[in-house]
């Protein structure tokens, strides 16, 4: 709809991750390297974990992506709430081995042989759980035995973990003390800051053909205070404003518009806290009564003058 007003190739904030758009700033660097030391290494295990739209999922197909598909041989699992078998089944599948039988012990034979090939023509298997935190215990247990497939001295197996923090509360938990140990590479993705996001913005225009700034230095900064620096909500935002900014035929896109569009998105809205100093001291039996005035004050306040009328 807007690229020829922008001067634009590609639309260049997608909801879908795109390596193509991936802003190189050092601390997404040092994710992609540790990740690709990981998996390259045989490290086994590597965890990356990070908030709801930092760029896990993108990051994960970038590092896939920088690996010849003659070396690595990967499976992509972005739906984790499956049974052990639906799992083994999904992998094999994606590896491109069609499943002989479909029982637990069949699977894993048919699949620790084909990995004993790939070893032998120095190639590396990656296994990619996206969205760990939805794993069940059970499922998680079944992951950590299949590094059990190995040789005498490499891993026949790497497998990649991500996730949002939750994931890390998990990997804490003492039922999985063996998987944790045997987890060799921890990293994660943060949110932009303020001159990040903007560099991060100028980056994806400059990508898909823009030659000039496309949003006023005002714009830029509010995208950063409704977005809290989270590359899917500026997305999200930048998208929809230059939608606006067409309809309107105004360039570059002033605050305004980006102030409006967050507004309708509802980002402006932050959820109430109460802090449990505010309710120290309050007797049981009327607490329900404080909570209530503490979320509705203009009510509490109209009720005290009725009070003081009567």
């Amino acid at each position: 709809m807007y690229k020829s007003f922008f001067g634009l190739r590609v639309l260049p904030f997608g909801a879908s991750p795109d390596p193509r758009f991936l802003y190189m700033m050092p601390q997404i660097r040092e994710t992609l390297a540790c990740l690709q030391y990981g998996i390259a290494a045989r490290k086994g295990f590597v965890v990356m974990t990070g908030e709801v739209g930092t760029g896990k999922t993108t990051l994960l197909k970038t590092v896939l992506s920088g690996f010849s598909k003659d070396r690595v041989s990967s499976a992509f699992v972005f739906n984790p709430r499956l049974n052990v078998l639906d799992l083994l089944e999904f992998v094999l599948t994606d590896f491109g081995i069609p499943p002989e039988r479909r029982t637990k012990s069949g699977m894993l034979l048919q699949l620790n042989r084909w990995l004993i090939e790939r070893f032998r023509d120095r190639g590396l298997c990656v296994i990619v759980v996206d969205e760990a935190q939805n794993l069940s215990w059970k499922l998680l247990e079944e992951i950590r035995l299949l590094t059990n497939l190995e040789t005498s001295s490499e891993k026949l197996l790497q497998i990649v973990l991500s996730g949002q923090p939750e994931l890390e509360k998990m990997l804490r938990d003492p039922r999985v003390r063996q998987l944790r140990q045997r987890i060799s590479i921890w990293c994660k993705t943060q949110r932009l800051t303020a001159d990040q996001t903007q560099a991060y913005i100028a980056e994806r225009l400059r990508i898909a053909g823009a030659s000039r700034p496309a949003l006023s230095p005002e714009a830029a900064q509010l995208v950063h205070h409704y977005s809290k620096g989270i590359p899917r909500v500026i997305n999200l935002i930048c998208d929809h404003a230059m939608i606006s900014a067409y309809v309107e035929q105004i360039k570059p896109i002033p605050a305004r518009i980006v102030e409006s569009v967050s507004i309708e998105l509802e980002l402006d809205q932050q959820p109430f806290v109460i802090s449990p100093m505010a309710l120290s001291g309050v007797p049981e039996d009327t607490l329900p009564t404080a909570i209530s005035r503490a979320f509705n004050p203009v009510a509490d306040s109209t009720d005290s003058l009725k009070d003081s009328e009567l």
